[in-house]
């Protein structure tokens, strides 16, 4: 386990209005670029690889295709190329934001990047990944359109990323901020968040979580959560925190080490 490492992701939520297409939140976005620079400033030892959602560029029209469900048709392959387009629309704006807070940021695209299988990582070159963290770069990968072999094209989260790149680097722990404080116990009424998680605790918990509010093909919060402690369960060791990034400095803070939100663990 690298303690060093970190895995940061920037919900959909956070950094698009979800449920209006095509409208990132540009203060946010840039914010959030700045505190991850001031955290870096904070630990000249801190690694750091980046994801992002699609938020409101990506779950609508992949609702409408059912791209996650498998490409077929002409009609379907028009579908995957748009959801394509618009991961990649988001991508360039949050990398806009990182160039201009000097975040030395690298996009890695899944659609380039990853082949899949049946809905299953196949195959994922990741000496340059390795090769960006070394030299303290920021790799960022995102949820995306990806080539299967067997559905010919699907979709995969940034957890399902996450989850296959923390299997070789081993991150210490692993962030995610989105719009939330944290898991709740009574999701939409929000008065009772859940201190933490763990594998022997979620069979009870997840009769409890709910999906999101908006589209999002690649499940809501409960999925978000079985992903994470899988992650937990395969890479010992690591930690996970579900928190808010819409209060400032909140993101540094965690990054910092903060224990904010919803603690993921399996020990």
């Amino acid at each position: 386990m690298n303690n060093n490492l970190v895995f940061l992701k920037l919900g959909g939520s956070l950094i698009t209005i979800k449920d209006q297409p095509h409208t990132p939140r540009s203060d946010v976005l840039e914010r959030l670029a700045r505190e991850i620079a001031q955290a870096r400033e904070d630990n000249q030892k801190l690694k750091l690889l980046l994801g992002h959602g699609s938020g409101s560029y990506g779950h609508m029209t992949a609702e409408q295709y059912h791209t996650r469900q498998g490409v077929k048709s002409a009609e379907d392959w028009q579908g995957f190329v748009e959801v394509w387009y618009q991961a990649a629309e988001l991508n360039r704006l949050v990398m806009q934001a990182l160039s201009k807070a000097n975040v030395p940021a690298m996009a890695f695209p899944p659609s380039a990047m990853v082949y899949g299988k049946g809905h299953q990582i196949a195959s994922w070159n990741l000496d340059p990944i390795f090769s960006a963290l070394e030299n303290r770069l920021v790799p960022v990968v995102y949820g995306d359109a990806v080539l299967d072999e067997k559905l010919g094209g699907t979709i995969f989260s940034t957890e399902e990323l996450f989850a296959s790149l923390a299997a070789d680097l081993e991150p210490g722990r692993l962030l995610l901020a989105g719009s939330e404080a944290g898991v709740w116990q009574d999701f939409p009424s929000n008065t009772t968040m859940l201190k933490e998680i763990t594998p022997d605790t979620f069979p009870e918990v997840q009769q409890w979580l709910r999906g999101s509010s908006a589209p999002d093909v690649t499940g809501g919060m409960a999925d978000k959560v079985r992903q994470v402690l899988w992650i937990i369960e395969h890479a010992p060791g690591t930690r996970a925190r579900i928190f808010s990034g819409e209060q400032p400095g909140d993101v540094r803070r965690a990054l910092q080490g903060e224990p904010l939100g919803t603690l993921l663990h399996a020990d």
